[in-house]
């Protein structure tokens, strides 16, 4: 060194600063040498309609310029409060299609849909009781032989042959339905891993990976699939019910009235 002074800070913790500057400058090489400009700011909305919309509105309290710079502003502040609407909103889809089924830290304490099968086989099996007398008081209409018949033993005769008739349709289309799968076969499934061949003239020909192709088989190309998040109008009603500027607000009526 030059000069070895005892004030040097750097040099008592034993840090060379031409080294550590050369190690930011070999960090930092590729953005030596280059300018940098600002991109053009494009509006968000349409300037000239709203524009005209803010004019129309500003009319109504006595201004009667509105500069450039503030449509500008206020299509970036739409641009802004839209995408922070599609963030909460997303949000909460994506909370509302969770599933807490295999978390360990959860247990299920209700399960609705099980309650409502449970209602839907009591309604079934009352059906087919309630049926089931009315299938025995018609029969016993049917196989009365009383010469002097009342109009209502006439009526329960006609409806239990009507029955009859109904029943016997139902077991022929039965028996034609099941000679009909018969007479088809099995179902063969089609194997969706194996690749397509188009045939021109009789060739087979396999279409391999990019542009060639080729006699053949090829091998299926994988594509990722999107995970799409639906948001559906429960979602937007709630977040408007949290939202202290929505939750008393017009629109939050317009949509619970659909």
């Amino acid at each position: 060194r030059d000069d070895d002074d005892i004030n040097d800070v750097a040099s008592m913790a034993g840090v060379n600063l031409n080294e550590e500057s050369a190690r930011i400058m070999a960090a930092n090489s590729d953005l030596v040498g280059t300018q940098t400009q600002p991109c053009k700011d494009e509006p968000f909305l349409a300037a000239v309609p709203l524009h005209k919309r803010i004019l129309e509105t500003a009319k109504k309290l006595g201004i009667t310029d509105v500069p450039a710079e503030v449509v500008t502003f206020i299509s970036h502040a739409t641009q802004n409060r839209l995408r922070t609407v599609i963030e909460k909103v997303t949000v909460i889809t994506q909370h509302r299609m969770e599933s807490y089924k295999d978390d360990e830290w959860y247990e299920q304490a209700t399960d609705v849909r099980a309650q409502l099968k449970f209602f839907e086989q009591l309604e079934r099996l009352e059906k087919q009781r309630k049926d089931e007398q009315e299938r025995e008081i018609l029969l016993k209409a049917a196989k009365s032989r009383s010469r002097q018949e009342d109009p209502e033993q006439a009526r329960l005769k006609q409806k239990a042959k009507e029955m009859q008739q109904q029943e016997l349709a139902q077991m022929r289309q039965r028996d034609a339905n099941l000679t009909a799968l018969a007479a088809i076969g099995p179902r063969k499934k089609r194997k969706l891993d194996t690749p397509g061949l188009l045939s021109t003239g009789g060739e087979g020909l396999g279409v391999s990976g990019g542009s060639q192709a080729g006699l053949g088989t090829a091998s299926p190309r994988q594509y990722p699939r999107q995970k799409i998040t639906r948001v559906n109008l429960r979602d937007f009603i709630f977040y408007m019910e949290q939202e202290r500027e929505m939750s008393r607000s017009l629109l939050l009526y317009r949509a619970l009235l659909k």
